[in-house]
């Protein structure tokens, strides 16, 4: 697993230091300085990665509250020993349906949203097949930590509709696998989806 540097982690720190502060703080005089510890902490990163001011803005100084992961969600759609895959409209490369998990969602509910969304499928989820640390297993490596869960899904029914995020959709088989979206999913992260389906013990995967 690639690490985060030494650098990166100071900055990362520094931010979650600053944004809990700003959070719990009461004082006046402490917020301004946790405001100030914020701002060194942006400019960091911003040194570190050559980003423009306000995509850090955005990506790294863009919480509020506690700092906490970001929950992303996968659904695993089988159909004949095949995998559904949807193509990103942008990146052209093909990944399971899914996305950030909205405020107002539960994981489940997120899942059946996204692949309604991307797919144009009606699924209900049947099994958590895993619970992931992005940077354990994707690149590339982010400042935020994600957590990644799997769902194996059960198609109902629908069919995909061309939309603003991808344009194409098809099942694949896993030794005939597309171009994929290694920061949503990697060969083995779909290769984990297919034993999952077959095995009815399967236990779901913690990491």
């Amino acid at each position: 697993m690639e690490e985060v540097d030494q650098f990166t982690k100071w900055a990362t720190n520094l931010q979650s230091i600053a944004q809990a502060g700003l959070h719990y703080g009461k004082d006046g005089f402490d917020r301004e300085r946790y405001e100030q510890v914020r701002k060194i902490a942006g400019e960091m990163m911003q040194a570190k990665t050559g980003l423009p001011k306000e995509q850090i803005k955005t990506l790294f100084l863009g919480d509020e509250g506690y700092q906490t992961p970001k929950i992303e969600t996968r659904a695993a759609i089988f159909k004949d020993d095949k995998i559904l895959l949807v193509r990103e409209r942008m990146a052209q490369e093909w990944s399971l349906p899914g996305g950030w998990n909205d405020y107002d969602q539960t994981t489940a509910q997120n899942c059946v949203k996204e692949a309604r969304e991307e797919s144009g499928r009606i699924v209900k989820p049947v099994k958590l097949i895993a619970v992931q640390d992005r940077n354990h297993h994707n690149k590339p490596i982010l400042v935020t930590h994600v957590t990644k869960v799997f769902y194996l899904c059960k198609e109902i029914s629908g069919e995909f509709v061309p939309n603003d995020e991808t344009d194409a959709c098809d099942y694949f088989a896993l030794d005939n696998l597309p171009k994929l979206s290694l920061d949503r999913n990697t060969k083995e992260q779909i290769e984990m989806c297919f034993k999952a389906t077959k095995d009815p013990n399967w236990e779901t995967v913690f990491e």
